[in-house]
């Protein structure tokens, strides 16, 4: 039909305005944080795009479902301001004809929701996890930045490089400040690069520069000069990351179903499910009364949503703690907004049937 199509149209557009502005206002959020890691040196500059990329997977079933929601609520509030609904009811259509192109439109969307959530969010988190721990195992040389002091990993050394030549494993005028035997060791040379050995050792190989060396506050120190000087780098030992449920497969999950990992199963199940009974819960809060406050079933709406994914998070906690067991946690808080859907669809029914009774 007609209307059907126009509905979808408006539906789809809605969405894709509402989930660029949430997926923007997410990384940035992502990139200020990052940032902030890389600047206090707890990340490395070249890692943020990678992971906020992971990060923008993980959340992309939340931003869908809170776009779906948002999409058919805004788009139905549409049709209550224009006197739309009116022309609606009028026709002698109810308000649960809504229902059959809301459930075209959200079906499809819920589909990626369940893909996102159960699949591609655990392996975006155990990415993200994996790369950070790649991250720490670099040797300190490697993830000197230009122009900044940069402190080793056991808090003896500080290297400093002021520029990169044309090759990235050459660097110029290089600065290493170090600690060992109770003496102050500093070490200036005018280029430097790293060179690994057939067994495996990793040194830093200094050019053309000198070494101070003695104990602060006293007179007694030793210049040399030298024309090649190794350091010995230290790299540390994989030790692999440690798994969560966030960022374990569904498989490994059904494999151990300890309370942690069906508390994660039930977050993941839940996350499609809510969104398609938000987006048949958006026809009836959809009602606005010209007359009346417009953005009033909005912020209803809002709230009933912050509502509902706390208490499916809440679900969550006490079945991973034991508290609550998976097949009442998997179900009772969707049956509950069930049951306020079909409270407010009895609601707004009985108010047209009355509406039209008395007139």
């Amino acid at each position: 039909m007609i209307y059907q199509r126009a509905a979808l149209r408006e539906f789809a557009n809605t969405s894709i305005a509402v989930f660029v502005a949430l997926l923007a206002v997410m990384l940035t959020t992502q990139l200020i944080r990052l940032l902030a890691e890389a600047a206090g040196g707890k990340l490395a500059s070249e890692a943020v795009l990678a992971l906020m990329g992971f990060a923008a997977i993980n959340y992309l079933p939340t931003l869908l479902s809170l776009s779906l929601f948002i999409a058919v609520l805004l788009s139905l509030a549409r049709a209550y301001r224009d006197s739309e609904m009116v022309v609606w009811f009028s026709s002698g259509l109810s308000l649960t004809a809504w229902i059959r192109p809301v459930l075209a439109f959200a079906l499809p969307i819920v589909l990626i929701i369940a893909v996102l959530s159960i699949f591609l969010s655990p392996w975006a988190i155990s990415k993200s996890l994996e790369f950070r721990q790649k991250m720490k195992e670099r040797d300190d040389v490697s993830q000197v930045a230009p122009g900044s002091f940069k402190e080793s990993s056991m808090a003896d050394r500080v290297f400093f490089v002021e520029a990169v030549a044309g090759d990235e494993r050459l660097v110029k005028n290089v600065f290493i400040s170090s600690m060992q035997h109770g003496k102050l060791g500093v070490m200036a040379a005018a280029r430097g690069y790293q060179q690994l050995m057939a067994n495996g050792d990793r040194f830093l190989v200094l050019e053309n520069g000198r070494r101070y060396e003695g104990v602060p506050g006293q007179a007694d120190y030793r210049v040399m000069e030298f024309e090649r000087y190794a350091v010995r780098v230290e790299t540390r030992e994989s030790q692999g990351f440690v798994e969560t449920p966030k960022s374990l497969p569904l498989q490994k999950l059904l494999e151990n179903p300890t309370p942690p990992n069906l508390g994660q199963i039930l977050w993941r199940v839940g996350v499609p499910l809510a969104a398609f009974i938000l987006a048949l819960l958006a026809i009836p809060l959809s009602f606005v009364n010209p007359r009346a406050g417009r953005a009033n079933n909005l912020i209803f709406a809002i709230l009933i949503y912050m509502i509902y994914s706390n208490l499916i998070s809440i679900s969550q906690a006490w079945v991973s703690q034991g508290r609550l067991s998976f097949g009442m946690g998997v179900w009772i808080v969707h049956a509950a907004v069930l049951v306020l859907l079909l409270l407010l669809f009895f609601r707004r029914l009985t108010v047209f049937s009355w509406g039209r009774l008395w007139r």
